[in-house]
């Protein structure tokens, strides 16, 4: 055993006054923190260079602020643009086909 005596923490002071008022949590802050609410999924979205396409990739953002249950509809928007638009490159007459040559040789 040690003959010396602990050394004396700090001596307690007045406590520390209690806030008697309530108070209030902005709106959006209280979104905050609710974990049952719309949070954006903070997914980056790279440009394609092409405008229609990019428009409908911008459109996944509207889904950040819908409940889960409202993200289907944004996404089966967004899904059947970019079908729209895929098809749409299907159809665009390409480049004409050169004339095949008819000089068989035997």
């Amino acid at each position: 055993m040690s003959d010396t005596a602990p050394e004396p923490g700090p001596e307690p002071g007045p406590e520390p006054e209690t806030e008697t008022v309530p108070r209030t949590v902005p709106e959006e802050q209280e979104r905050e923190h609710d974990p049952a609410a719309p949070a954006p999924l903070g997914v980056p979205r790279t440009p394609t260079g092409n405008a229609e396409a990019d428009a409908l990739l911008d459109r996944l953002a509207d889904a950040d602020h819908l409940a889960t249950d409202g993200h289907v509809e944004v996404y089966e928007d967004v899904h059947r643009g970019l079908r729209d638009a895929l098809t749409a490159l299907d159809a665009r007459p390409g480049p004409p086909v050169p004339p095949a040559s008819h000089q068989h040789r035997s």
